[in-house]
Order: structure tokens, then C-alpha cells, then sequence
């Protein structure tokens, strides 16, 4: 058994952190909000099937152009292939039909649940140990996703299957991200961001490649170029810049602290789902906010010495 890592107090923020994490509230906050636009007339299999693969291949055409080498080392084939099952495939199909099933920035809350069930799992498993300051910054968290769901508990009791769906999603992005960090992948600096990244969307489009053969549209046709473009945006954006900025941030950060340093990419979603599908936007959306980045701050930025 490893162990267990104490985090007391949050690591000093790299600056190139600071910068990624803006980055990826921004692109992933600006997504959920785009999936129905997505799949209006194709599957959600046939999306991610093309989505994921067109990601996978350019980050790998990027990192070629850049001279850094493709090679995986072999030792770390089983941790990569594991922890993308988790956190790319269950992730990708999960939170897709979650966003459809309930509005967007409600399925991304859910969703963005992953650092406290990142935080519970490293507990129970004796990996880690937490300090005061992200034992609050986890109870901050809570009670902004407390806020944000309570005003949609009537939509949650409609759809319960897309609440399970959202939450399915943040708990596999969390045992996916714990299985790489485990593995040594991102703390050992073995593989690039780019390459690491590249090469786990593209394990992730075998299942999810079958799963379009299989249960996709059933017939090839050519979509709208509202569609096509969505699709494009998504695939470049969301999936290719989105992850390896979060892959490198991963690498920087501990699990539970790189986790809720991601809190703030729901708030985004759901200003971006009152301004392109009218969900609300209220006084306890505001409270949520403002604990989120209560949360952030406890979670990223070491306290002031004493004295």
C-alpha cells in the first residue's frame, strides 16, 4: 500500500498552472452547452466516435511538428489504457446523454462532482491525507453543488437516470485520474502532455468507435454544416486543447488539488447555458459562484505564514 500524501497546505501554483486552469474553465465551461447542438442529428456515439479520434490525431500531428517523440514506453501501456477507460470513455458517453437527459450546466455540476470523489476514493484507499484547508475547500465545493442542484430537484426527479449519468461521469474521471497519477505517467514527466493526451483519445475511440458501429446512426449521411461545425469546434477545442491542458495540469498538482482547482468550469457552464438556452441564472447560482472560488483560492494558494 502507498503512503499516504499529506496535503495540508496547497502546493505553491506554478505560474504555467494559473494559466492552463484558465484555459480549461474556459474551453470546457463553454462546451456542455454545445453537446445538444451536437448531436441534433447524429448519435451521441457517432459524436464522440469522430470527435475523439479527430482530437487524438491532431494533438499527435502537433506533438510530431513540435520534434517530440510518439513512443509510449511500454512500462506504462496498462496504467494509460485503465485510466482512460475510466476518464475519457465512461466520461465521454456518460456526460454527453447526462447533458441531454438534464440542462447542461446541471449535468456539468454534477459532472465537475470529480474532486470530491477524488478526495473520498484517495481517502478510503489510504492514498492521501487532508489537511484543514481542503477539508474546507471540499466543503465549500459541496455546498456549491448543494446550491446548484437544489433549484433543478425537480428536474433531477424526472430524469433520475441523467442525474446517475452525471455522476457516473465525475466518479470515472476521478478513478481515471488517480490511476495515472499512481502509475507515474504525469509525475515522472516520461510522456509529453501533447502525446499522453493524444494517445488516450485515441484508445478511446476503439470502444467508442464499435459502440457508433453498433448502436450510431446505422446509416452513413452527410450532416448540416451548422453540425459539422460544432462537431469541428468541439473536437479541437473542448477535446484536444481542453485535455492536454488538463493532463498537464495533472502532472503539476496533486490529484484532489488539480480536481478542485476544475470547480469553476460548471459555473462557466451554466452562464453559458442561461445565455444559449435560457436555464436560470439566480441569486443561488451567484452564492455558488462565489463559493467556488472560495474553494479555488483555500485549494491553490498557501496560506500567509504567522507572524
Amino acid at each position: 500500500m502507498p503512503t499516504p500524501t499529506t496535503a495540508s497546505d496547497p502546493p505553491t501554483l506554478p505560474r504555467r498552472a494559473v494559466l492552463l486552469l484558465a484555459l480549461l474553465t474556459l474551453v470546457w465551461g463553454t462546451s456542455w452547452s454545445l453537446f445538444p447542438l451536437a448531436v441534433r442529428e447524429v448519435s451521441v456515439w457517432t459524436f464522440r466516435a469522430v470527435a475523439v479520434l479527430g482530437a487524438g490525431l491532431t494533438l499527435l500531428a502537433v506533438a510530431r511538428a513540435r520534434g517530440q517523440s510518439l513512443r509510449l514506453p511500454r512500462r506504462h501501456w496498462a496504467s494509460v489504457v485503465l485510466a482512460t477507460v475510466f476518464y475519457l470513455v465512461l466520461w465521454n458517453i456518460a456526460s454527453t446523454y447526462a447533458a441531454l437527459m438534464i440542462p447542461s450546466g446541471q449535468a456539468a455540476v454534477l459532472g465537475f462532482t470529480m474532486p470530491l470523489w477524488a478526495a473520498l476514493f484517495g481517502w478510503v484507499i489510504g492514498a492521501q491525507r487532508l489537511g484543514p484547508r481542503l477539508l474546507l475547500a471540499l466543503a465549500l465545493g459541496v455546498l456549491a453543488v448543494g446550491l446548484l442542484m437544489w433549484r433543478s430537484l425537480g428536474v433531477y426527479a424526472q430524469a433520475p437516470l441523467g442525474v446517475a449519468l452525471g455522476l457516473l461521469a465525475g466518479m470515472g474521471w476521478a478513478v481515471g485520474t488517480m490511476i495515472l497519477k499512481r502509475g507515474g505517467v504525469s509525475l515522472a514527466g516520461a510522456v509529453p502532455a501533447l502525446v499522453l493526451t493524444g494517445w488516450q483519445l485515441l484508445i478511446t475511440a476503439v470502444p467508442i468507435g464499435i459502440g457508433a458501429l453498433v448502436l450510431g446512426d446505422g446509416r452513413w449521411f452527410m450532416p448540416s454544416w451548422t453540425s459539422i461545425l460544432v462537431i469541428a469546434y468541439i473536437t479541437l477545442v473542448p477535446l484536444a486543447v481542453g485535455n492536454a491542458a488538463w493532463f498537464a495540469i495533472v502532472g503539476l498538482l496533486p490529484t484532489t488539488v488539480a480536481g478542485l482547482s476544475s470547480i469553476l468550469v460548471p459555473v462557466v457552464a451554466m452562464v453559458a447555458g442561461a445565455l444559449l438556452h435560457g436555464e436560470p441564472l439566480g441569486p443561488v447560482q451567484w452564492a455558488a459562484m462565489a463559493c467556488c472560488a472560495g474553494a479555488l483560492r483555500l485549494a491553490l494558494v498557501p496560506a500567509r505564514p504567522v507572524g
